[in-house]
């Protein structure tokens, strides 16, 4: 029986390949990260199936070069590099990885919400550079959030797991993006999300990126949150408006952000980067050496389970989708 050929795009932590050696051909991306069509087209070639990650870019285009194809397994929660229209219409599996990295996202999110709130890069860089000279009692004040507002857009598994962790820090939620009728866990005020930006002291963002959230917050709805409040965004860059971003905290309506994510990612608005009151980090939300290695192995359990002819465990798109 010939053995089935998988295409993975870049080296994995835990035992996903291991997993996928024991069973097909793979055929390893050692190299740089895949980011563009002809590339991606080329290293699949006849694979029947390929694992990837956010970067490459799964178009209607590849996967009419890639005809062999029977299942796309992508390595992150979510699949907006991926073509599902075109997935579904030609009868190619879409697979994600949800569940395995929420926690390490909830935490993640809430390192954010502290270090803007509390300026605790621009306290860490003021220490750094020598110009600690002792205690005072004016120095670097932030913001408290005890009996305030978390506004979480988008109550999913990642949203809800960062609103179970507000009560512990004394912040009451409010959520937009969830049927009114549901008895959440944890608790939470439902909302319209113009309210919501409007009440809440910090809005943390969840949702997926799809064409109806593309610039989600745009300048008008920023200038709906309250003067000096927080924006964290450790979902997708392009439900923000970054051009606008950065004019809503030049004139100081906004106290700050935290973002772990861009709108033209790997590049990050220069007006971001030069500004004290914005957190950047490098898309790690999902990084722990646990939550990486369980995604890819999931991954890699979702292509062995098309493979066999089973229903994987984390479907997206399904070939009777049609």
């Amino acid at each position: 029986m010939t053995m089935r050929e998988v295409a993975v795009t870049a080296e994995l932590p835990g035992r996903a390949v291991e997993w996928l050696e024991e069973r097909c051909l793979v055929r390893l991306n050692a190299g740089v990260q895949i980011t563009d069509e002809n590339t991606l087209i080329d290293f699949i070639g006849s694979a029947d199936a390929v694992l990837t990650l956010l970067a490459n870019p799964v178009t209607d285009r590849v996967l009419a070069a890639c005809p062999d194809l029977r299942v796309v397994g992508n390595c992150a929660v979510g699949f907006d590099n991926i073509d599902l229209v075109a997935a579904r219409r030609r009868g190619v599996w879409v697979t994600n990885t949800p569940d395995v990295l929420t926690e390490a996202t909830a935490d993640l999110t809430w390192g954010l919400i502290l270090a803007v709130t509390r300026r605790l890069g621009e306290a860490e860089r003021f220490l750094r550079d020598g110009r600690f000279h002792g205690w005072a009692l004016d120095m670097l004040l932030g913001s408290g959030i005890q009996g305030r507002q978390l506004g979480v857009v988008g109550f999913g598994r990642i949203g809800r797991a960062v609103a179970r962790r507000a009560a512990g820090f004394g912040m009451s939620v409010a959520a937009s993006d969830v049927d009114e009728h549901a008895n959440p866990d944890p608790p939470a005020r439902f909302m319209a999300l113009d309210e919501l930006l409007a009440s809440s002291h910090v809005v943390t963002l969840h949702t997926p990126l799809n064409e109806g959230t593309r610039h989600l917050l745009d300048e008008e709805r920023l200038r709906l949150m309250p003067r000096g409040a927080f924006l964290v965004n450790t979902a997708r860059g392009p439900l923000v408006d970054e051009a606008a971003l950065v004019r809503v905290l030049e004139d100081g309506h906004l106290g700050g952000a935290g973002l772990d994510v861009f709108e033209m990612e790997p590049a990050v608005h220069p007006g971001l980067l030069e500004r004290e009151d914005v957190v950047l980090l490098p898309h790690v939300g999902s990084a722990t050496e646990e939550t990486r290695a369980a995604m890819a192995e999931l991954a890699a359990t979702n292509i062995l389970a098309v493979l066999a002819g089973e229903e994987p465990p984390t479907p997206v798109v399904r070939p009777t989708d049609h």
